[in-house]
């Protein structure tokens, strides 16, 4: 009997929250190795700061291997209590790199160092005077929406959804975007501007200065790193999937910092292939999205949110169906 196709995606930083992870590393042996793995690569203790309430899980340089460290002790958990083997991976931004990881291209101690440094370096880029807002509304264009920020400091970071773009850029300029965005979009449907809770412009041209010391620090992987498992993990910056070649790997990484997340092109790829796709992470963003192209997409961000759907009736049938195929 064919094998269907299972992927997995990952959501990205905005997701973290003070006791994210602790059901899994209680209940599973495989969670707690995860957050033993992260910790002894960092040289500090992972789980602690994930489960207490500590400011420190908001500033990027530790909110990145966090999150990175709990999606993947999550998702090693739950591939242990479904016995499903996904073929396909996929993640917003941050999350691109619990792809990776989950994938096999990039082991947890690698990546945890990585994005540890890369939280740095998009802090650093610009220490203040950046925001970043999202844009929601019926129908958006992103092409129509870069011609209304011509001649501002501000860039399409997120392509999200057909109905939610966001923004990223100086404060000044993202004010004005969205003075000319209300206008423009005003014949539209209902339109709304959420400014979103960062530390910087993330996914702009101000993250420039980053990407070098970033290549620096995943060219020291490279030796690691399983090139030939890449094309089962989609890439933010390209949009389809990565190559089996670690430099172009280590490119695509590079220019993700700066560059749009193409996380529609994204999605359409994964769902052009895979038959069920789920979605592992503290917070559930991802799912909208998917629904927004009118793709399904089950979501797992709690250990009783695992359980529930091993045990509810649709939900173990199509996991048995997925599984036993």
């Amino acid at each position: 009997m064919r094998k269907p196709c299972i992927a997995v995606v990952f959501p990205g930083q905005g997701c973290q929250r003070p006791g994210m992870g602790r059901d899994f590393h209680e209940a599973y042996a495989v969670s707690r190795q995860a957050y033993e793995e992260a910790s002894e690569a960092l040289g500090w203790d992972v789980a602690a700061l994930c489960f207490a309430d500590d400011e420190r899980i908001h500033r990027t340089e530790y909110t990145q291997p966090c999150i990175l460290t709990t999606e993947t002790a999550m998702f090693r958990a739950f591939r242990e209590m479904t016995g499903l083997d996904p073929a396909l991976f996929a993640g917003h931004s941050l999350g691109e790199f619990t792809a990776l990881v989950a994938a096999g291209v990039l082991s947890l101690s690698d990546a945890v160092r990585i994005v540890q440094e890369r939280g740095r370096l998009m802090q650093e880029a610009v220490p203040e005077g950046g925001a970043m807002v999202a844009v929601i509304a019926g129908s958006l264009d992103p092409e129509a929406v870069r011609r209304d920020l011509e001649g501002l400091p501000v860039d399409v970071a997120n392509v999200n959804s057909p109905r939610q773009i966001v923004l990223s850029g100086l404060k000044e300029g993202v004010d004005e975007a969205v003075a000319r965005l209300r206008k423009s979009l005003s014949e539209g449907e209902g339109c709304r501007f959420v400014p979103l809770t960062v530390s910087a412009p993330f996914h702009s041209r101000f993250m420039k200065s980053a990407e070098a010391p970033l290549e620096g620090t995943l060219r020291e992987a490279r030796p690691r790193m399983v090139p030939d498992a890449a094309p089962r993990v989609a890439s933010n910056a390209c949009g389809g999937f990565h190559e089996s070649c670690g430099d172009s790997v280590i490119r695509n990484l590079v220019r993700q910092v700066s560059e749009t997340v193409r996380w529609v092109d994204n999605m359409q790829a994964v769902a052009s292939r895979a038959e069920s796709i789920f979605e592992i992470g503290p917070g559930r963003p991802l799912r909208d999205f998917f629904r927004a192209l009118d793709v399904d997409c089950m979501s797992v961000s709690t250990l009783s949110a695992a359980r529930r759907l091993c045990s509810a009736e649709e939900g173990a049938s199509r996991l048995q169906h997925v599984a036993m195929s």
